[in-house]
C-alpha cells in the first residue's frame, strides 16, 4: 500500500515559508503575531500528519491493522524505531515535540507559542527526514 505523503510535504512546505516570514518580521507588528499563528498551525498539522503516516507505515509489521491502531502516538515512534524507520535520536525529538504540544495544549498564548518556535528548525528538518522515510517504505 502507498502511503500518500503529498499533504505532509505541504505543510512542511507552508511551516518552512511561514517560519521564514516569521524570522523577517518586526515582533512588534502584527505580522509577526500572523506568521507565528501559522507556524503553529503547521506544526500541530504536521505532528498529527506523522503520526498517523507513521502508523500505516508500520501496519506490514504488524499480524493486525487493528494493532497498529491501537497504538498511542508515542508507541508508533517507539516502534518505527526497532523497524529501523527512524532513529533513537529522532524519536526523542519526536516525544519532545508531542510533549510540548500535550503539555502546553490548553495554552494559545504567546508563551506556548514562542516556546514552539525555538523548536521549529529542528523540527522541520525532522518532519523532512521521516517523510523521506515514508517515501522509502512506499519503494519497499
Amino acid at each position: 500500500m502507498k502511503i500518500d505523503i503529498t499533504y505532509l510535504e505541504r505543510c512542511i512546505a507552508t511551516l518552512n515559508k511561514a517560519l521564514t516570514l516569521l524570522n523577517r518580521a518586526d515582533p512588534e507588528n502584527i505580522d509577526y503575531d500572523m506568521y507565528r499563528s501559522a507556524c503553529i498551525k503547521e506544526f500541530e498539522s504536521i505532528l498529527e500528519q506523522s503520526g498517523k503516516l507513521l502508523r500505516k507505515g508500520l501496519k506490514p509489521y504488524f499480524h493486525s491493522s487493528r494493532e497498529v491502531d491501537r497504538l498511542i502516538f508515542k508507541d508508533v515512534f517507539r516502534h518505527a524505531v526497532l523497524r529501523n524507520i527512524i532513529t533513537d535520536e529522532e524519536c526523542e525529538r519526536w516525544l519532545q515535540y508531542r510533549d510540548n504540544r500535550s503539555s502546553t495544549a490548553h495554552d494559545y498564548g504567546a508563551n506556548f507559542a514562542e516556546e514552539t518556535v525555538v523548536l521549529l528548525p529542528r523540527f522541520i528538518a525532522d518532519a523532512n527526514a521521516l517523510a523521506a522515510e515514508i517515501r522509502r517504505l512506499n519503494e519497499e
